[in-house]
């Protein structure tokens, strides 16, 4: 990277479906999809889950922020810490919303608002004080959001659609493949296609091979077939995410334990985990 630019993911929310804060998760985390990617002094946010809140809480504290936001899907799990993200709050600040999966039956600013409006919530989306503009595309574009970071996307295998994104900057990648749902007599190719020789993949590993059956159709992978797609593509590192909300940190140990003697190297998602490609 020109000029050694950071490049690394920080993660401040790895669980799916539902927040679970508790002592029986502290350790691996209960917030739900957030990461942070910084590409430089750019920042990327990807997903607005519970895990948002503590990340605005880091961000306020220092200066104005501009940054870009990028919705694998708007299933509430991925988009209920946005209205507690304290930089929303305050002018000044610049924020672009994207999402790659709504287009052309809805658009991201008024799902948001249908999110934020009486009875289900007390506030519209008007409250905020930040410039804020809202970007929909369709989900296999390239985006350039900024100089010198390129954005791949493809469209995943889950209800109501969702986008995974590959971030590359600077010679390195990262990609982000959380919300989909593998095929029992292939592997998608599409994901394959997009994670191709990544040094870092974040994929959702949110069942077990033996609890998949229990739960076919619902729109997640298993850790397991993470696996299978990181040795096709020839990942480098391959990080577990989107952990189901009933697999605590005992469980969550095992699962470590055996992706490690599977192929070792992979990683469990944790709270405030930061690794760079």
């Amino acid at each position: 990277m020109a000029g050694g630019d950071p490049f690394f993911v920080r993660f401040w929310g790895v669980r799916g479906s539902i927040a679970v804060p508790g002592p029986s998760t502290a350790r691996y985390g209960g917030n739900t999809s957030c990461l942070e990617i910084r590409c430089g002094s750019e920042l990327l946010i990807f997903d607005a889950g519970t895990g948002l809140r503590p990340l605005g809480n880091s961000l306020a504290p220092n200066g104005a922020v501009d940054a870009d936001l990028f919705l694998t899907h708007t299933h509430f799990d991925h988009v209920n810490g946005l209205p507690f993200f304290v930089p929303m709050f305050i002018k000044g600040n610049r924020f672009r919303l994207w999402a790659g999966h709504l287009i052309p039956q809805y658009t991201l600013k008024y799902v948001l608002s249908e999110m934020m409006i009486a009875p289900l919530f007390p506030a519209p989306v008007e409250v905020f004080q930040a410039d804020i503009s809202y970007h929909d595309f369709n989900a296999g574009e390239t985006l350039h959001p900024k100089r010198g970071v390129a954005l791949r996307t493809a469209a995943l295998n889950h209800p109501n659609n969702a986008t995974g994104y590959r971030v590359e900057y600077g010679g390195k990648s990262i990609c982000y493949i959380t919300d989909t749902e593998h095929y029992v007599d292939r592997i998608d190719e599409r994901v394959v296609d997009l994670v191709r020789g990544a040094d870092l993949m974040i994929y959702d590993g949110t069942y077990t091979d033996q609890e998949y059956p229990r739960f076919k159709g619902w729109g997640h992978s298993t850790w397991q077939q993470g696996i299978a797609v990181a040795n096709a593509a020839g990942v480098k590192t391959y990080v577990i995410f989107h952990h189901d909300p009933s697999h605590d940190d005992a469980f969550m140990d095992k699962i470590q334990a055996e992706a490690e003697a599977a192929r070792p190297g992979t990683l469990v998602a944790r709270e405030g985990m930061t690794l760079s490609p």
